[in-house]
């Protein structure tokens, strides 16, 4: 019965979750450490910043993302006239826009794990000489594996069950930007509850799995000591 479904939304919103997840990781982390190791006044706009996406309803954080990635406004002609890149209706754009309403479910957990450490863990090794990207990631890292893995099991979920933001940056082009959400959509307004419940199912299996998995490790890790 599945084999009369078409899988290519669900194969790009996994491949869409993949990407963001990767580019939250390089972004996410040295944000998280730069916020829980740096006191500076302007740490509380940078944090409200990352956090915003949390309380903005998805489509008004869409619907400026797309006027800012729109070509006829200055940073999206700026984009299209010297990198030739198109964040509208673009898989790019959805990628861009991902990794931005995401960021919080990267960085919160990271965040929270370090300052959880124990600041002799910092402090001995900036005695040692270790510079903060050898501390960060030979010192700190090994020891929040609990909150690491719960920041990319976050953010590949949060990003497969994404819709508003999609749909006001992607619009709905089958093979581009119609994820598995978007499809959801169509097929309930066509009245074709089969197919929805078709995907609704596949995301709601992958997503119970995938949070099941992080709890169960995560629980295993914490007995560890890891």
């Amino acid at each position: 019965m599945m084999m009369g479904y078409d899988w290519q939304p669900l194969l790009l919103t996994f491949r869409l979750a993949a990407l963001t997840t990767l580019f939250l990781l390089l972004i996410g982390i040295p944000l998280a450490y730069w916020i829980a190791t740096t006191q500076t006044r302007f740490k509380p706009v940078i944090e409200t910043l990352v956090s915003m996406p949390l309380v903005l309803p998805p489509s008004v954080l869409g619907f400026y993302l797309l006027l800012a990635f729109s070509p006829q406004n200055a940073f999206g002609q700026w984009l299209e006239q010297w990198f030739h890149v198109r964040l509208v209706f673009s898989f790019t754009g959805l990628v861009v826009g991902s990794i931005i309403f995401s960021l919080p479910f990267m960085v919160h957990p990271v965040q929270a794990g370090l300052q959880g450490l124990s600041p002799s863990l910092l402090e001995a090794s900036r005695t040692l000489g270790k510079s903060d990207t050898s501390t960060l990631f030979r010192v700190l890292l090994p020891n929040i594996k609990p909150a690491l893995l719960t920041g990319v099991v976050l953010s590949f979920a949060h990003t497969v069950g994404e819709f508003g933001v999609i749909l006001m940056i992607g619009g709905n082009i089958p093979g581009v930007t119609k994820v598995a959400s978007i499809a959801i959509y169509d097929e309930v307004e066509s009245l074709n509850y089969a197919a929805a419940h078709f995907y609704a199912l596949v995301l709601f299996v992958v997503s119970f799995s995938i949070l099941l998995t992080v709890y169960i490790v995560n629980k295993k890790l914490l007995r560890a000591g890891g």
